[in-house]
């Protein structure tokens, strides 16, 4: 299945993505594509309804993040071999792992916002992990039992934040709109080999990044096992398993993100993703919103 979730900031519905492409409202059957929802039993009674018993969502709506309501979301660094050479980083010998903040989410098509005073916002084409059932301490042979399905993520990133003020990445990874998931959450059962999958992104329609899958070093078993070793992992939870080589901060010289640049990006049968990029002074954040930034 490809399960959606759309329509306002803040006010999103879930949806079903039917043969044809179109949307069908699922409100009827779950409140959110979140928490509970995405487990095992609730995503098989989801599986048997025939989309064309259900509404069709109104045309033009907004397409919000695919997974409500994020506890934990995770991010794993330097995952593939191809990237840490381009950085110049040595293969790490265990999973980097760092926080993304759950306000950073927005929808596949939302605009990225550069923050304030930022001359170093990058792109990243991630493959995201949406966690399905409660997981601690789990074994890298029953990971992927706990795995309700995958998206794409674009781990937006700001390097000075990230790389040159001390501490952690976290400063870099969870600004507004660094976050965006979907267009859809495609269950496990969809796709035959996670480790296998082309991705690609675009800034205003130059090939930036031309990547797969395949060049993991950490694979998604060992990503899920490792994490749920140092955190309880509940259902909707995220973990975005890293990115291939072609970021702005690897080129040279380095090439970062500006206002009006246009970010395309996608993932072998997980859709693709658009992102206008605009200034922080044309697009300030409306904390007044219900839900603006926040579980979009």
């Amino acid at each position: 299945m490809k399960l959606v979730r759309f329509g306002e900031i803040g006010r999103e519905k879930p949806g079903l993505v039917d043969d044809n492409g179109d949307i069908r409202d699922l409100s009827s059957m779950v409140a959110d594509i979140a928490g509970e929802a995405l487990g095992a039993q609730s995503l098989e009674r989801l599986s048997r309804i025939d989309p064309a018993t259900l509404p069709l969502a109104p045309s033009g709506q907004r397409i919000g993040s695919c997974v409500g309501r994020v506890g934990n979301f995770v991010a794993i660094g330097l995952n593939y071999a191809d990237h840490a050479a381009e950085t110049g980083a040595p293969i790490p010998a265990e999973p980097i792992v760092f926080n993304k903040a759950p306000s950073c989410i927005v929808g596949a098509h939302d605009d990225v916002i550069i923050p304030r005073g930022s001359q170093k916002t990058d792109w990243e084409v991630e493959l995201a992990i949406v966690i399905g059932e409660r997981a601690s301490y789990v074994g890298a042979n029953e990971a992927m039992d706990f795995v309700a399905g995958y998206c794409i993520c674009n781990d937006v990133s700001e390097r000075e934040y990230q790389l040159e003020r001390g501490g952690t990445w976290t400063k870099g990874k969870g600004c507004p709109t660094f976050g965006p998931l979907g267009p859809w959450l495609v269950t496990k059962d969809e796709i035959s080999d996670p480790h296998d999958l082309g991705m690609w992104l675009d800034v205003n329609g130059t090939r930036m990044q031309t990547g797969s899958t395949k060049t993991m070093i950490f694979n998604l078993s060992q990503i899920v096992s490792y994490v749920s070793h140092f955190m309880i992992l509940e259902p909707g939870d995220v973990i975005t398993t890293g990115t291939p080589p072609g970021v702005g901060m690897g080129m040279k010289p380095p090439r970062y993100l500006k206002s009006g640049d246009v970010i395309d990006l996608g993932i072998d049968g997980l859709g693709v993703q658009r992102q206008r990029v605009v200034a922080f002074e044309e697009h300030p954040i409306d904390t007044s919103r219900p839900g603006h930034g926040r579980h979009a």
